[in-house]
């Protein structure tokens, strides 16, 4: 019995250090050759049994032991080796070293943290099928109960640590999943706020900006306080617009939303623009290109797109029907625009052209670049949208 409590205690150490025995790299060679000294110092300094041969004891020490060697590359054939070599030296009337015992804690904890549950039972059989038939003997019993208790809590303990880890990584799993899954529906979320404001509320500001502009321009006999509150109604609405683009700009960058974003428009997108136009009205619209063509600087581009955008967009309200003529033409220092429509022309009582809010918006983009726009009756009937564009001089 003092042998059973002496090699409890010894093995209870050592299950406490198995996992770090056998972490590092070279751990197993290393562990194998420590318990094989150990077990050749104990057997060649403990007094050995009447029948105990101490060749044949020290050949199973090392039988015992040296296995470990084998625990990493290949668990199973670890502890069958060992396990039938502790228990061939009990049968022999021998008795395994202390070290042999910790082998055997060693290899079957291994076993039951990377082999599945069957594997570890199998194992197991041969430890119950010798505790079973040492039962009867007095004298191999304590032994055989030892090894089937040392064999059964290695490989527990074993199968228990790698049923926590295996939980600890499927709520790790869970968790992970939870948080992609309400990260994406929080980008949906924004993503859907970002059209709702840019589908609805956009367009009501904008359209606040137009009424309070347009009764400015329309209402005869208005006092200069009532236009300078509507000047201020429309400024507030267009900084309202302003800044709620810039909102809808974060809210899709922080949904992801990447394929809505697009490069500004130049004069490549012309063609495009003057389909768009002919599907939405009955008349016809053509392009007309004079000069060398050669890309121009972005600024120059856009604002060239914008102006023939809005003037098409006039012409499509206030001329229905019409045909509309877009000339450009290349200069050397200059690029020179022009929207003309066949339509009725400007109708006021006074020959006078009103001066709504689109056109006073090319002239700004117009102006923001040095150049002019001017507007009026074209010479033989409709409407004439100008604008002179100057070419900074680093362009071809």
């Amino acid at each position: 019995m003092a042998y059973v409590r002496q090699a409890g205690g010894l093995v209870d150490r050592a299950v406490a250090g198995v996992r770090r025995v056998t972490a590092a790299n070279g751990s197993p060679y290393v562990a194998a050759g420590v318990l094989c000294l150990a077990a050749f110092t104990e057997v060649a300094f403990r007094p050995l049994g009447e029948r105990e041969n101490p060749s044949f004891a020290l050949l199973f020490a090392l039988a015992v032991t040296l296995p470990v060697a084998l625990v990493r590359i290949s668990p199973v054939v670890a502890a069958v080796l060992v396990g039938a070599a502790a228990i061939i030296t009990s049968i022999g009337d021998g008795r395994a070293p202390l070290a042999g015992l910790v082998a055997l804690v060693v290899v079957l904890f291994v076993v039951g943290r990377r082999r599945s549950r069957r594997a570890v039972a199998l194992l197991l059989v041969p430890f119950i099928a010798y505790a079973a038939i040492t039962l009867p003997t007095r004298d191999d019993r304590a032994f055989g109960v030892l090894l089937l208790l040392l064999a059964t809590g290695a490989a527990v303990t074993g199968v228990a640590l790698r049923a926590r880890d295996e939980a600890v990584w499927r709520d790790a799993s869970v968790r992970a999943m939870a948080d992609s899954l309400l990260e994406h529906a929080a980008r949906g979320e924004r993503a859907r706020i970002a059209r709702e404001l840019h589908d609805v509320v956009a367009h009501h500001i904008s359209m606040i900006a137009v009424q309070a502009e347009a009764a400015r321009l329309t209402t005869p006999g208005m006092p200069s306080d009532g236009a300078r509150r509507l000047v201020a109604i429309a400024d507030t609405a267009r900084t309202a617009l302003t800044e709620m683009r810039r909102l809808l700009g974060v809210l899709r960058e922080d949904a992801g939303v990447e394929p809505t974003r697009r490069p500004q428009p130049g004069l490549q997108q012309l063609n495009d623009l003057l389909d768009e136009a002919r599907g939405l009205g009955a008349g016809g619209t053509r392009l007309i290109v004079r000069g060398r063509v050669a890309p121009l600087d972005q600024g120059i581009e856009l604002t060239a797109y914008r102006i023939v955008q809005e003037a098409l967009t006039n012409a499509r309200r206030h001329a229905p029907g019409a045909a509309v003529d877009v000339e450009l033409l290349y200069g050397k220092d200059a690029l020179h625009l022009r929207v003309r429509d066949n339509g009725p022309g400007p109708a006021a009582a006074n020959g006078s052209v009103p001066d709504g809010h689109g056109l006073a918006g090319m002239r700004e983009r117009a102006g923001m670049v040095g150049g002019r726009l001017s507007t009026g009756p074209a010479p033989l009937g409709g409407f004439l949208v100008e604008a002179d564009l100057p070419i900074p001089e680093t362009e071809p």
